[in-house]
């Protein structure tokens, strides 16, 4: 029987990085290791477990059975490990240099992410924050794994698997460059709306996209003239057409600082999207992660105003 006082730890980790990176230069980067120092894991690795554990294909290491089987245990022991480690790390938001991880979409990036450096600059201004939007599925996963330590957004599915916090809730309204011929009023009619051409935004990182199955739930299509992965082109977009677009009501207001578009009220009622904080119970007591808590949800109570 192997020992575990024979076996460097270190090795689960470049395991693991090779299983969710599938390939040996992204589990490098991802570890700060060279290649060399990762091939030379991998063959320790391979003579610890008696098996190749992974392939070499044309889209990457593929993993064996064995791997796959091993994947989940190996997993399950760091998750163990790094939760004994930090209740051995005290927080003092003064002096701590720890970097948090927060899943964030780019319209959040917009919206409230320069309040929340500057609120970490004045709390803890040697602490780093380290923005990895990832894709709604990837989410639990990363936050159980502690690759990250929050998301924030509309993440609707996230509620039943994750410790959560509702920070505020989102009204949509429909923003376009202020021209002659609009219509008067801050409520577009129904038949200005559907005659109207739309972007439509799409982000992986959030479920805005469900906008859309809430306008068709009041029998309202749009005329999708543009369709984008995220919000930061919407700007340029609409001042340079005569596009319209459907999007959260506190980011259409800051887009609008320089007064160059008009902001309409829908035709429609459409339910509010819940902006929630989301972080993993394994980590709830943990101090850093709690501080950080206090820390976002101070700054964004600000934005249940617009």
């Amino acid at each position: 029987m192997t020992s575990i006082d024979h076996i460097d730890l270190n090795l689960l980790r470049v395991f693991q990085a090779i299983v969710e990176e599938r390939s040996l230069t992204r589990a490098g980067e991802r570890l700060a290791l060279s290649q060399p120092a990762v091939s030379y894991s991998l063959g320790r690795l391979r003579t610890l477990f008696d098996d190749p554990l992974f392939i070499r294909t044309r889209s990457g290491m593929q993993p064996t059975p064995v791997a796959l089987e091993l994947a989940e245990i190996v997993g399950r022991a760091l998750d163990t490990v790094r939760q004994a480690l930090r209740y051995a790390e005290r927080f003092d938001p003064a002096t701590s240099t720890r970097t948090f991880r927060l899943s964030l979409s780019d319209a959040g990036e917009m919206a409230y992410l320069p309040a929340l450096c500057a609120a970490l600059h004045d709390m803890a201004p040697r602490v780093k924050l380290l923005i990895e939007p990832l894709p709604v599925e990837e989410i639990e996963e990363a936050l159980r794994s502690s690759r990250l330590d929050f998301a924030i957004g509309n993440l609707p599915s996230l509620l039943p698997r994750t410790r959560h916090l509702l920070l505020f809730e989102e009204s949509y309204v429909c923003m376009t460059r202020k021209r002659r011929g609009l219509p008067a009023g801050s409520k577009l009619e129904l038949e200005q709306f559907l005659s109207a051409s739309h972007v439509q935004v799409r982000s992986l990182e959030h479920s805005h996209h469900n906008l859309d199955d809430a306008l068709r739930a009041q029998g309202v299509g749009r005329n999708i003239a543009l369709a984008l992965p995220h919000f930061v082109a919407v700007p340029g977009v609409l001042a340079a057409t005569d596009l319209f677009a459907t999007l959260p009501e506190k980011l259409a207001h800051i887009l609008n600082q320089g007064d160059t578009f008009r902001i309409y009220a829908l035709p429609v009622s459409l339910p509010k999207a819940a902006v929630t904080m989301h972080w993993h119970e394994h980590f709830h007591e943990d101090e850093g992660i709690a501080s950080m808590r206090g820390l976002m949800t101070d700054v964004l109570a600000d934005f249940t105003k617009v």
